[in-house]
């Protein structure tokens, strides 16, 4: 197996876990369906000893009480569909499928605004982090799309 080879499945490996993990919160979400999200989040709170009058316990505790069933419905299609696209996407780069290299360049490129934005407002390692990751996998994929098609217009020209 060639090094470009290995480093595309283990991409599709690190895309596969983002989708699992995605789907795994999105069923999570769904177990607070017809469940009194406002009396969970007052029980959490008490639990970590956190002060429910303070910024970030004020925030989770308004965030749950103003969910609803449409809502949670929302979150967990929106958790299925994005571990569909990134399941897709590993299986594409799993099997080196051109249109996978694409997509997974486009897809990572897109987020990049994102994380930027989130680190220069915020400046979090993890934002870095996930920036850093993020611009090594679009750099591998242009550069697997270039080879790609340095080779085939290779072969068309003998």
């Amino acid at each position: 197996m060639t090094n470009i080879f290995k480093t595309m499945r283990a991409i599709a490996i690190f895309e596969g876990a983002k989708g699992a993990i995605v789907l795994l919160a999105g069923m999570g979400i769904l177990a607070f369906l017809h469940r009194d999200l406002q009396v969970a989040a007052d029980t959490i709170v008490r639990h970590l000893h956190l002060n429910p009058a303070n910024r970030y316990p004020r925030i989770f505790l308004d965030a749950a009480a103003a969910t609803n069933d449409s809502s949670i419905l929302g979150l967990a299609a929106g958790a299925a569909a994005y571990s569909a696209v990134r399941f897709v996407e590993a299986y594409g780069l799993w099997y080196a499928r051109p249109w996978a290299e694409l997509f997974a360049a486009a897809s990572g490129a897109v987020y990049m605004p994102f994380e930027v934005y989130g680190w220069w407002r915020h400046h979090h390692w993890h934002s870095a982090l996930a920036f850093v990751l993020n611009v090594i996998v679009v750099a591998f994929m242009i550069y697997a799309l270039l080879r790609r098609r340095k080779l085939v217009s290779g072969t068309n020209l003998k």
